[in-house]
């Protein structure tokens, strides 16, 4: 084998274990992400904030990172990634009611990874909100959607309206 070959071989085996794989094995099938739950509360719940992110963490959102405005309410939204299940996004549209007072702001899944969750996020604007009524969130909550019916009903609430 000529050096040059044998250097292609050694990048190539290289990459396949940086990315998880083994040469000569079939890849195995990654675990499932979980994703990542970033929220924004009113400061009046900074001193609750371990029992906050156990209580994610018991309705099946894990790795919550939670920030904190120093004054007034953050904004009434949510964004939810095109992957996150809907069992997980019917959690977390209720603990962001429960923390937020309300979600009447969608943010659409194009803009976040898979199986991302953000709860009153401050870095968007009006041009990717979409508002909804009590009507829509509780169509949202219905517990008989599956994922995929939850997020064609996400979707369409999150295009453009003429």
């Amino acid at each position: 084998m000529t050096p040059q070959k044998l250097r292609l071989v050694a990048l190539s085996v290289g990459v396949l274990i940086l990315l998880g794989g083994r040469p000569g094995l079939a890849a195995e099938p990654a675990a499932v992400s979980q994703g990542r739950v970033e929220m924004i509360l009113a400061n009046e719940y900074r001193k609750d904030v371990e029992a906050i992110t156990q209580e994610f963490e018991r309705a099946g959102l894990s790795k919550v990172h939670v920030q904190f405005v120093r004054l007034g309410q953050p904004p009434p939204n949510i964004g939810l990634g095109r992957q996150v299940s809907a069992e997980r996004a019917r959690e977390a549209l209720r603990l962001a009611v429960k923390y937020n007072r309300a979600v009447t702001i969608l943010l659409p899944s194009y803009l976040f990874p898979p199986n991302f969750i953000t709860i009153a996020s401050s870095n968007f604007d009006d041009t990717v909100e979409f508002r909804i009524n009590e009507q829509a969130l509780q169509q949202l909550q219905d517990p008989s959607l599956s994922t995929e019916q939850f997020h064609a009903l996400y979707s369409r609430l999150t295009t453009s309206r003429k």
